[in-house]
């Protein structure tokens, strides 16, 4: 076993995340929302959408991140219900009745077809997850008492609040501390901090990280490792150079045992050539998932999320490491094929795609 995972029977959770969850507001089809007249309801986040993929595929999984008791919170208690993910251990807050003190983020996002890219709009002010503090989730009892197997956060979360950054330390050390694996997707996004305060908040996270995740950029933005030959735009992965930069963080970091990143080539904003890459740090040994040409892209949201999660349900369920990066890869796929951030797949689905499973109707 490529982790040594704590025993499934010593641990209530098989994954737990750290997160916020927002409402997404979307217009019918590749619809413009400024011309919208209704709009389509999703729930998702970086970290939920991993818990609930997880869930989905028959693990037993948690969130953790901040809601409000008000109908709109309860849109995502719903989902979470729904997809089996606990919220037993998120931090409710009151509302107010204007929203002034807390509130569920809101986006709102178009999905993008042939030269129109998809485009995403924060409302995410004062959210009730950004309003996070160290102290208020009780780590040990999770982490030790009660048992996880697999924890989750990343730079959404850290990048919300100089309080969730602490909350970001506080849990990664707590879980370093009982022995869980620990896993960070770096996820930049510039809408939410600099390049600087990225830097800042996420090295001193590294030493308490096993598996990192992140694109070009995301190293870029937030640890400042540059990958040679990528121009500002970002429009192509030379991935000789990729690993090489690789190579060079993991020696920095010892604690690290993988390092991952999924490789998109955006033909348009329907069709992606997709793949990804697990730098096995041990090993000093990369793997390589399927590729496929020309994806058909129906929502592009949440395929990062996709990889993470089937990498990580299939090293929980006792699969190889090529296995798992397979899966990941495929899992990926498969999420961007439905509307919504989060997965709607099953656990055969993606065990038959990423055996090589062919498109042809099943009936």
């Amino acid at each position: 076993m490529f982790f040594p995972f704590r025993p499934a029977s010593e641990s209530r959770y098989d994954l737990l995340s750290l997160g916020e969850c927002m409402v997404r507001l979307s217009p019918p089809g590749h619809g413009r929302i400024e011309l919208a007249t209704n709009l389509e309801v999703w729930v998702g986040g970086g970290e939920y959408n991993v818990a609930c993929a997880l869930s989905r595929l028959g693990l037993r999984t948690a969130w953790v991140g901040g809601l409000v008791d008000n109908p709109v919170g309860r849109i995502i208690e719903n989902h979470a219900r729904q997809a089996g993910v606990d919220l037993s251990h998120a931090v409710t807050l009151p509302f107010d009745g204007v929203g002034r003190a807390a509130r569920i983020g809101l986006n709102f996002t178009e999905v993008g077809t042939g030269i129109r890219p998809s485009r995403t709009i924060y409302d995410r002010g004062h959210a009730a997850t950004s309003l996070l503090k160290p102290g208020d989730v009780d780590w040990e009892k999770l982490f030790e008492e009660l048992g996880v197997r697999w924890f989750h956060t990343g730079g959404i979360f850290t990048a919300l609040s100089p309080g969730t950054a602490a909350v970001a330390g506080e849990a990664v050390e707590a879980a370093r501390k009982a022995g869980v694996l620990v896993s960070y997707d770096l996820n930049f996004r510039s809408k939410l901090w600099s390049s600087d305060e990225a830097i800042r908040a996420t090295e001193p996270l590294v030493p308490f990280i096993d598996c990192l995740f992140g694109n070009e950029e995301d190293f870029q933005k937030s640890l400042g490792r540059r990958v040679e030959g990528v121009e500002e735009k970002l429009d192509d992965l030379p991935v000789a150079s990729y690993r090489e930069m690789v190579r060079k963080l993991a020696g920095e970091f010892p604690g690290l045992k993988a390092i991952g990143t999924t490789l998109r080539e955006v033909t348009s904003a329907t069709e992606n050539n997709w793949s990804a890459i697990l730098y096995a740090a041990g090993e000093k040994r990369f793997y390589q998932g399927p590729r496929y040409e020309r994806l058909i892209v129906e929502d592009r949201v949440g395929g990062g999320d996709g990889f993470v999660s089937g990498l990580a349900w299939s090293l929980l369920s006792g699969d190889d490491l090529q296995c798992a990066v397979d899966c990941g890869t495929a899992h990926g796929a498969l999420v961007q094929t439905t509307r919504g951030d989060t997965s709607q797949v099953t656990a055969s689905e993606l065990r038959e795609i990423a055996r090589g499973g062919s498109a042809r109707i099943v009936r």
